[in-house]
C-alpha cells in the first residue's frame, strides 16, 4: 500500500511557522532599553580649556544591543555642529562613551565622557579633544547637564 505525500507535506507547512519563530513566539521586546532610556537625550553644560569657558549642547542616542552610542555636539558660542558614534561601556557606578566627532566629513575632535547618576543628580563628565593633523591637539574639560523634554 502506497502513502499519499500530501498529508505530510500539509503537517509539515503547518508546523513550519512555529519552528522558525523559536523562543520569540509570543514574546514583546520593547523598542527601547531601560539604559537606552536613561542616556539617550540633550545635554547642556561648559567645557573648560586654553580658550576660556564654552558653551555645549549634546544630543545624544544609545543602541545598547550594538554597543554604540551616536549624537551632535553644537558649540553654542560659534554655532559649529559635530556629528560623531563611537562605543560604549557599562561600568559600576556609570556609563563611559567613546564619540568621534566628524565636521564636514573631516575627523575634528575625540569625546570622552562617563555618566554619572549620584543622589539623583546626572552627570556627564569628560574630555573633548581636538584633532589637528590627525593628533589630538587641545583639550576641554566638560560638564554637561541633562535638558528635561519640553512639555506638550
Amino acid at each position: 500500500m502506497r502513502r499519499h505525500p500530501a498529508p505530510l507535506t500539509l503537517t509539515a507547512a503547518l508546523l513550519l511557522p512555529l519552528a522558525l519563530s523559536g523562543c520569540a513566539f509570543g514574546a514583546y521586546f520593547p523598542p527601547t532599553t531601560s539604559l537606552e532610556r536613561q542616556i539617550s537625550g540633550v545635554y547642556e553644560g561648559v567645557g573648560v580649556g586654553p580658550t576660556g569657558r564654552v558653551p555645549y549642547r549634546l544630543t545624544l542616542g544609545l543602541v545598547e544591543r550594538d554597543g554604540r552610542a551616536s549624537g551632535s555636539l553644537v558649540n553654542l558660542e560659534s554655532r559649529k555642529v559635530y556629528a560623531g558614534s563611537g562605543p560604549f561601556k557599562r561600568l559600576v557606578d556609570g556609563t563611559e562613551l567613546t564619540l568621534k566627532l566628524y565636521e564636514n566629513g573631516a575627523h575634528r575632535a575625540n569625546l570622552y565622557l562617563v555618566r554619572h547618576d549620584k543622589d539623583g543628580t546626572v552627570t556627564l563628565n569628560g574630555h573633548l579633544r581636538t584633532v589637528l593633523l590627525g593628533r589630538e591637539a587641545l583639550g576641554y574639560t566638560l560638564q554637561l547637564r541633562p535638558i528635561p523634554p519640553a512639555q506638550p
